[in-house]
């Protein structure tokens, strides 16, 4: 006697054997991509911590001129600390720009936010900051062109009245809305609302 045969499940297999080879593609690349991310963090890092007697690029005898180097702080030797632009300048997506050129200058940046409704339009941009991150503060200042910093006041004068992950907050005025930051990479188009 034989046994009548089975049918066989209607292509599902091949559909699935796409998905998950597609799902190992996505998952190289984003660690490819994140690796790239990386190594360019660590090569700009590395460059400008070493000291002159470190540099085996520069011939025994050779001076460097002033105006080669660089004066503005080297933000990708930070410990990871965020920052957080809010607009209190009232130019609609000032916020937005200045979180790009922060960005350029290899700040990690949040999402920038409106001021609250409680905090008045300003006419000067104020750095505030968490307890223990005055050297952050005095760095994002210093790439803001030297403006002022202060601890962060209570309540905190953002839209949703808190800082998120951020500890450095640029409480943007219109001294600085729609200006560029001197040494932040020039931007094309602007895609962060603010």
């Amino acid at each position: 006697m034989s046994r009548p045969a089975r049918p066989q499940a209607g292509g599902n297999g091949a559909g699935q054997n796409f998905n998950s080879t597609l799902s190992i593609v996505v998952a190289v690349v984003a660690v490819l991509v994140g690796f790239f991310i990386l190594r360019d963090i660590n090569s700009n890092g590395t460059s400008s911590s070493s000291s002159p007697s470190d540099d085996t690029s520069v011939d025994a005898g050779t001076t460097v001129p002033d105006a080669a180097v660089t004066t503005l702080p080297d933000a990708t030797n930070t410990t990871g600390f965020k920052v957080l632009v809010a607009n209190a300048s009232g130019v609609p997506g000032s916020a937005g720009d200045v979180s790009v050129a922060l960005q350029g200058l290899g700040f990690i940046v949040q999402p920038p936010l409106n001021k609250s409704d409680a905090t008045p339009k300003q006419t000067l941009t104020m750095v505030y900051y968490i307890a223990g991150q005055e050297a952050n503060a005095a760095n994002v200042a210093a790439a803001l062109g030297g403006v002022a910093t202060a601890p962060m006041p209570d309540p905190v004068p953002t839209e949703t009245g808190n800082m998120g992950e951020a500890s450095v907050l640029v409480l943007l005025a219109t001294d600085l809305a729609g200006k560029p930051i001197a040494g932040a990479p020039a931007a094309t188009t602007t895609t962060v609302a603010g």
